[in-house]
């Protein structure tokens, strides 16, 4: 995997998220609007904060979309944990090229959501797949 560098903002997000939440962050990425955070395994109850309340304070001070993901070793685990609040059956892997394809079964009445319109968190979970895995893509069945 490739190293990742941050930039000043980005830099200044994660220690803004870390003092509010007392998560320890391991990546944060901006995709499609919205702000993602891959906090350590183990630490998204204290990212969330009860019923969320952390999240949204966070989005009200950055007046941004804020998404958080656990992180996890196994390509498999970590995509299932991006698509969390869809419920997740099941992830499969397949070949593609260099890399790999990641299918993720949800309950169809979540199908649409899981998606997002115009492939909105197809694109978010790409992302944050293609710089922590071999996963090149993502769809949902």
């Amino acid at each position: 995997m490739p190293e990742i560098a941050f930039d000043t903002e980005t830099l200044a997000y994660i220690r803004l998220f870390e003092e509010r939440t007392g998560a320890r962050v391991k990546d944060c990425l901006e995709a499609e609007d919205k702000l993602v955070f891959l906090v350590e395994p183990g630490e998204i109850h204290k990212a969330v904060g009860p019923g969320g309340a952390l999240v949204d304070r966070l989005k009200g001070m950055l007046k941004k979309e804020i998404m958080v993901v656990e992180y996890a070793a196994e390509p498999d685990e970590l995509t299932k944990n991006v698509f969390f609040a869809y419920q997740p059956q099941s992830v499969t892997l397949s070949s593609k090229g260099r890399g790999r394809h990641a299918t993720v079964t949800v309950d169809p009445a979540w199908k649409a959501r899981a998606i997002g319109k115009a492939g909105k968190n197809l694109k978010i979970a790409r992302a944050i797949l293609m710089r922590h895995t071999d996963i090149l893509s993502v769809s949902v069945s």
